[in-house]
């Protein structure tokens, strides 16, 4: 038997502050404990000390000294390292937090602080109605994209209230995982027994009542654009370095948010992290569209990412009215409408936009017949001193690879070159209007990159080899499925922007309500006067004039695709035995060695021929083996490692995919290639 003041030695004093609300009540509490009482019991005997009813079942302890959560309940508090001189507090663990999402608009809502962050986003897209949560994640605004905002005013911490659309009644904050509430009618189609379609009825992008139609109408449609001189103020990146900073603040998302020092309140950005845009269907993801659709604009109004003149004014055309216009007209307010939806289904079937590509017919062809191209493009090679700079030859494009002859006559022999596309990069290098067709080709070498241009004749040759190279480059040939979409979407593209040959005149810009400067990127703003500016979108509006709203988003997305630099994230490193800083590009299939100085892209390495990777915490080094003992490493200077590290990991969870996997994601997985070991 042990005696009583045996026992009290055992026992010790444990500090516990309580996070509520009620003035006049008691906060802290001394309690006496022992080391062997789990969690679970604290609790216990915490909340019969605290003179409140209420319901306690969202609270938890929070380790302030190590910043961790203690949510093993059954776990004693001798295993968790839990002591006298120990701080715990016990508050909620869903808290508010503001989001900015991709159309600048604010949502403030409960979020789950002690989850970890890829969970978290989870139940943030259900309450948003946004699926394929994981392509988004969560990102902290670095101190250096927020200088102007400072400036301008600094005791400002929150945007006007208008532009906040407040969610406090969203289904995660009650603190139980997100229940269906505006999910479930189009996240989880039900689907026609007998054809294996989703029923029309599952159409409905929220639940009943006058808080969901203002969030669809907020989430779902665009809003006219900002002002010429608050676009002026926001954060616009001039170098490469400067675009390194916008992907320093992504949040570690094998951890919680209380662990990164979120606090209660915080404003956070909602961005789609992974460029790999999977199932996207218009009768379910209204949402996700605009939002993809705003990330997109603002990329572009903010030259996050470069594009020709001739391509900006494409994107204006779309964005002034198409999709400035069409929302804010009355008939266009109901997004539920079942003719809508019907011609939805027509944009997307027209444009094919899914990733996959997916031509249903000629399925048989595709598995016995391996096509190739065949004409006369020109050479030209940049960096090799000739005579003749351009010279025509007959070019053999079959499987990955290009074959070119002195003719056609010589091509049943050895050809001249046979270049491999493999992991090559291709870059379009077109101007309409000037009749200009020409494709890039950056093929790695030992030594660096071989550069490459040829030049086609015309729209229709262009399309077929430049879709051809594209899917070489990722190692595809002409018989995948994809390759007819890919030529149609490369067409359709350069029919846009070939406004100088329709025969429709464009409207007096006098007799338009319009500013232009609202539209395209301030670099342009200074390069045209308005009129000039109107006059100039105008014409590139007549091929886009017969467009439905949603088809015009979709566009919009699919020309951004179209941009050499989509996708690409960089970073500032230092690689192993270099004495200088480079960049790196992080894209969907590839790593990029780009020159910080010039911009040229050095190497490239795609994650196909990727045998593994790791990270030497101690030294905070990223090592990478590739295929043929190819080996790189490298340290992080503009944000930690393990973003990039998360990022390599998290691109090839997203190509495990399937569409016949329904919603249903291995978390497990993601965290396993993203998590590393601290």
């Amino acid at each position: 038997m042990v005696s009583s003041t045996e026992y009290a030695s055992h026992t010790w004093e444990l500090l516990l502050t309580v996070d509520h609300q009620h003035e006049g009540v008691k906060k802290i509490f001394e309690l006496q404990v022992t080391g062997d009482l789990h969690v679970g019991g604290l609790m216990l005997k915490l909340v019969e000390k605290i003179e409140i009813a209420q319901d306690w079942s969202d609270y938890a302890f929070w380790w302030d000294q190590k910043k961790c959560w203690l949510l093993k309940t059954h776990w004693t508090l001798d295993k968790c390292g839990v002591q006298a001189d120990a701080k715990l507090i016990f508050t909620t663990q869903h808290k508010m937090l503001r989001l900015r999402l991709p159309n600048m608009k604010t949502v403030r809502l409960k979020v789950s602080f002690s989850d970890m962050v890829f969970r978290a986003v989870s139940d943030i897209c259900k309450t948003l109605n946004i699926r394929r949560s994981e392509e988004l994640s969560l990102l902290k605004q670095s101190e250096g994209t927020l200088k102007k905002k400072k400036k301008k005013d600094k005791n400002s911490k929150e945007p006007a209230t208008e532009d906040i659309l407040n969610l406090c009644d969203s289904p995660v904050s009650s603190g139980l995982p997100a229940n269906p509430g505006f999910y479930s009618k189009t996240m989880t189609p039900i689907y026609d027994p007998v054809s294996g379609s989703p029923a029309s009825s599952t159409v409905t992008w929220f639940s009943d009542g006058s808080s969901s139609e203002q969030s669809c109408s907020i989430l779902a449609l665009s809003h006219p654009t900002c002002s010429p001189e608050m676009l002026a103020e926001m954060y616009q990146p001039r170098t490469l370095a400067d675009k390194a900073k916008l992907n320093a603040g992504w949040l570690d998302s094998s951890r919680s948010l209380m662990e990164q020092g979120v606090q209660e309140d915080d404003q956070l950005l909602l961005r789609f992290k992974y460029y790999t845009f999977f199932d996207l269907n218009p009768k379910y993801d209204a949402v996700r569209i605009n939002q993809i659709y705003e990330q997109a604009r603002w990329a572009i109004l903010l030259e996050e990412i470069d594009c020709t003149e001739e391509e900006m004014l494409i994107f204006a055309a779309l964005q002034a009215y198409h999709v400035s216009k069409l929302s804010l007209s009355s008939e266009t307010q109901d997004s539920t409408c079942e003719s809508e939806v019907d011609e939805v289904e027509a944009a997307l079937s027209n444009l094919e936009v899914t990733l996959e590509g997916g031509n249903k017919s000629n399925i048989l062809e595709d598995i016995t017949d391996i096509p190739k191209l065949a004409d006369n493009l020109k050479l030209i090679r940049p960096k090799k001193l000739a005579l003749k700079a351009i010279k025509t030859y007959w070019f053999v494009f079959r499987d990955t690879s290009i074959s070119y002859f002195k003719n056609k006559e010589s091509a049943q022999g050895e050809p001249i070159e046979k270049l491999n596309l493999k992991g090559c990069e291709v870059v379009p290098d077109v101007n309409v209007a000037a009749k200009k067709f020409g494709i890039k080709l950056l093929i790695p070498v030992a030594d660096g990159m071989n550069e490459v241009y040829l030049r086609c004749d015309n729209e229709d040759q262009y399309a077929r080899w430049m879709a051809a190279c594209v899917l070489a480059s990722k190692g595809r040939t002409m018989a995948d499925s994809s390759y007819q979409p890919e030529v149609q979407k490369i067409l359709s593209f350069l029919q846009m922007k070939n406004w100088t040959m329709c025969s429709q005149t464009a409207s007096e810009p006098e007799n338009v309500d319009m500013k232009p400067e609202c539209f395209v990127s301030p670099r342009y703003t200074k390069k045209f006067k308005s009129k000039q500016l109107t006059a100039r979108i105008l014409e590139a509006h007549q091929n886009v004039s017969q467009m439905s709203l949603v088809e015009a988003k979709l566009r919009f997305i699919q020309a951004w695709q179209s941009l050499p630099e989509f996708g690409l994230s960089y970073y500032i490193v230092r690689f192993k035995g270099s004495k200088k800083d480079d960049v790196l590009g992080v894209s969907y299939n590839r790593l990029i060695r780009i020159d910080m100085a010039t911009g040229d892209p050095i190497t490239t390495w795609r994650f196909a021929n990727m045998k593994q990777w790791n990270v030497n915490w101690e030294i905070r080094q990223v090592a990478i083996e590739f295929d043929q003992n190819v080996s790189i490493a490298f340290t992080c200077l503009s944000a930690d490692c393990k973003i990039i590290h998360e990022y390599i990991g998290g691109y090839i969870f997203l190509s495990t995919r399937s569409k016949d996997h329904n919603e249903t994601l291995d978390e497990e997985l993601f965290h396993k290639l993203t998590g590393g070991q601290e």
